[in-house]
């Protein structure tokens, strides 16, 4: 099977995945680009999954839907059209037309009810975690969003990190001002930056990459925290005080 990052407005990634004869959308923002990539490809699209109700990742599910007579899978606890199966943590379904077993987290912070799809060494995590970030607090907590971030922490570190954003090479200057010791950092935003010097997207990412570097998962590390108190101009007793902290930092720098 292969997963391909088919582009969508500024920055979004739908990820599409494919075995030669039957193709999956995942949040589709957009109808076109991935009716663009099955023409191309003359793939049967036979599923399409969602993993929150942001326009810019189901705007397209209604339409793909009721073109290719598809199920839909999507989060059980946000208001998205058209989804046939809602899922929730610990649900587990085969995909249709690939044969490839899924899991669900709950992952809330982004949105209410983000959810997360896993399988072999794949994550599919919308906009909660990113390559070196995460997604924006609008419809919950500091407390669960590092608490969704760190259940993602704990799949293995080959898990290949598929997110709905080309943010990575703005997300490490950030994070480089965070952490400016953190060598692998460094390392990582030469080899990104060259990624997108060529025309690649920088996505998959790894957990095991994202641990290495990611501040938000970084929230007990000295140097991390020692950054944030000086944001702060005070001691930061917990992990949560030290991602709101940062989270802010984030947002306007």
């Amino acid at each position: 099977m292969a997963i391909h990052a088919v582009p969508a407005f500024k920055d979004n990634y739908i990820w599409m995945l494919e075995d030669g004869r039957h193709a999956v959308a995942v949040d589709p923002g957009d109808a076109r680009p991935v009716q663009d990539f099955l023409r191309k490809t003359g793939l049967q699209l036979t599923a399409v999954l969602a993993t929150h109700h942001h326009a810019d990742h189901v705007g397209g599910l209604p339409e793909l839907a009721s073109e290719w007579k598809c199920p839909t899978f999507g989060p059980k606890n946000e208001v998205a059209a058209a989804l046939d199966r809602r899922l929730v943590e610990n649900d587990r379904f085969e995909v249709p037309g690939l044969g490839l077993n899924l899991g669900t987290l709950d992952i809330p912070g982004h949105t209410a009810g983000h959810i997360a799809l896993f399988g072999p060494d794949m994550l599919f995590c919308g906009d909660t975690l990113f390559a070196v970030g995460c997604g924006r607090l609008f419809e919950g907590t500091p407390a669960q969003m590092l608490a969704s971030l760190t259940k993602l922490a704990r799949l293995p570190g080959t898990t290949r990190v598929y997110c709905g954003h080309e943010y990575t090479v703005a997300n490490i200057r950030f994070a480089r001002a965070v952490e400016p010791g953190n060598q692998a950092l460094a390392e990582r935003e030469k080899r990104e930056e060259a990624k997108r010097a060529r025309g690649e997207p920088t996505l998959p990412s790894t957990i095991a990459d994202e641990l290495a570097t990611n501040p938000f998962l970084r929230c007990e590390v000295p140097e991390v925290i020692a950054a944030a108190e000086r944001r702060a101009a005070r001691k930061l007793p917990s992990p949560v005080e030290v991602f709101a902290e940062i989270r802010e930092w984030k947002n306007s720098f």
